[in-house]
């Protein structure tokens, strides 16, 4: 039995199904299914159907207790994309301007390492980790948690095309399929099941990247959780990852590091507008806070953002309040 019939009919009855359902209905609808018919509407559409049982379903995924019977594809990508070395990178959608800086930081250092980045088109951390992975001109996959026909949410559009350019947007879900709030939690284990490492950047109590971190622990993957303040809630799901016993993420050296890749391959940052001009007057002389603010004109919430993501990639140091340009080794 092909597994499109799966994905078919769980579009056709709005459930989610992964094995073959033992009920009339499932008997009545296969007779009746032409795959055929349904393949050639994909590629109407520029779409692809992948199923389990096929030699490029990616094997990273048949480690999942409950692995979807296939996936759906769009882009640019070729499919093998989907078994190539990758990090999934995952959090808040309302997440802070720090944790929005360290999300797109990463995702350009990973991706400038050569690691494919995966997440889930949502808004706050995994938007900026796709854009952090285009900027570096690497390539990322986003997740859907609706149908494959559907850019969600809708302000996302954009993104998904440029995700697509050289990328993929896959789902489980056939076109026509609505967003339902449990399709993401199911749509968080292809993230995981994808992947060879799960980052969390920022996370609430019950945040559904937590999820995300629940199910890459279940397929034995490497967990990491960016430390964050004790008295934001946003911090509170990573905060508590890391007490389980997650690896603390305080650079992207730490995940090249357990995945084995020589730090030498990952490309020279590049900096957006303010974080290269706090470190222009660091590299001139050493400097607090208010003289940062003073020397660059940005406010002194623009330069604590900054210095956070110089200090996360190691371009500056701190100590006594006065922070230095680190000059690069090597």
């Amino acid at each position: 039995m092909s597994e499109l019939v799966l994905a078919a009919f769980a579009a056709e009855t709005g459930r989610h199904v992964v094995d073959e359902p033992r009920e009339h209905r499932f008997q009545r609808f296969r007779r009746g299914f032409d795959e055929a018919a349904f393949r050639a509407s994909l590629a109407a559409r520029g779409l692809q159907f992948i199923g389990r049982s096929e030699g490029l379903y990616p094997a990273t995924l048949r480690e999942l207790h409950d692995p979807p019977p296939g996936l759906f594809l769009r882009g640019g990508g070729a499919v093998e994309l989907l078994g190539r070395r990758s990090v999934a990178i995952v959090g808040a959608r309302a997440c802070s301007s720090y944790g929005s800086q360290v999300a797109r930081l990463l995702g350009r250092e990973l991706a400038s390492a050569g690691l494919v980045v995966i997440s889930g088109l949502a808004r706050g951390i995994d938007g900026e980790a796709h854009r952090g992975a285009l900027e570096a001109g690497g390539q990322t996959i986003a997740v859907l948690g609706c149908g494959i026909d559907r850019d969600y949410p809708a302000a996302h559009a954009q993104l998904a095309g440029r995700v697509g350019e050289s990328g993929l947007v896959v789902s489980e879900y056939a076109p026509g399929v609505e967003p339902a709030p449990w399709r993401f939690p199911a749509r968080n284990r292809i993230i995981a099941g994808l992947a060879a490492a799960t980052v969390v950047v920022e996370a609430r109590e019950r945040s559904g990247s937590l999820i995300t971190a629940d199910f890459a622990l279940e397929a034995g993957r490497e967990v990491f959780a960016v430390p964050g303040e004790i008295t934001s809630a946003l911090s509170a799901g990573t905060n508590a990852l890391l007490r389980l016993g997650a690896t603390p993420l305080t650079s992207a050296a730490d995940v090249l590091e357990v995945l084995g890749i020589e730090l030498a391959s990952v490309a020279p940052p590049v900096f957006a507008e303010d974080p290269a001009r706090v470190l222009g007057a660091l590299t001139r002389e050493s400097a607090g806070v208010d003289g940062l603010v003073r020397q660059t004109g940005l406010d002194a919430a623009a330069v604590a953002t900054a210095l956070a993501e110089l200090e996360l990639v190691g371009a500056v140091a701190e100590a006594d309040g006065l922070y230095r340009a680190v000059r690069p080794q090597g």
